[in-house]
């Protein structure tokens, strides 16, 4: 029976050292790159300023749109701004922006102040809409064509360099 008991004992402190063993040998970087080609569906965001929806509808009905979330209360969020209407000046494309987990008079203040780049402008106040895009943080954007398929997720505050991508693949459409 001790016999028993020492082999139970041994087995499943292997099995917690395996446990332990595969979780630290995972990658700790978020990764979404699985999203890009994957197409969106079942769109359904509260329109920021009234009761009505933005769905999937309202979406196909333009070459190219950037999908960002954003919350005044977000420092990166303030600092990509200054992107977003640089990109708003491209008329290829379209930019529909969703307050995530934000205060309305808050957000309304916050685009006061910085600009409003944003076509369409839809809100998301218990974050649970934006988990179907795959977002997990803000800011995170999301390059859409025509037909809902991602073409590119970018995560953290868009860079000079995000600009660039996006405006070339605006330009070769």
């Amino acid at each position: 029976m001790k016999n028993v008991i020492k082999l139970i004992t041994i087995f499943f402190i292997i099995f917690i050292l395996g446990i332990f063993y595969l979780s630290l040998n995972r990658s700790p970087n978020y990764n979404t790159e699985y999203l890009v080609g994957s197409k969106l569906n079942k769109i359904k965001l509260e329109n920021f300023n009234n009761d009505n929806f933005f769905t999937n509808e309202d979406l196909d009905r333009d070459k190219l749109t950037l999908i960002n979330f954003w919350a005044s209360w977000c420092g990166p969020c303030r600092a990509e701004h200054p992107i977003l209407i640089e990109l708003k000046k491209i008329n290829r494309i379209k930019i529909l922006g969703v307050n995530f987990k934000d205060n309305r008079n808050s957000a309304l203040n916050f685009l006061k102040d910085l600009g409003n780049p944003y076509d369409y402008l839809t809100k998301d106040v218990h974050g649970k809409q934006s988990v179907n895009f795959g977002i997990y943080g803000i800011p995170e954007s999301i390059l859409i064509d025509e037909n809902l398929t991602i073409l590119k997720k970018y995560i953290g505050p868009l860079s000079i360099e995000d600009f660039k991508d996006i405006e070339k693949i605006a330009s070769s459409l």
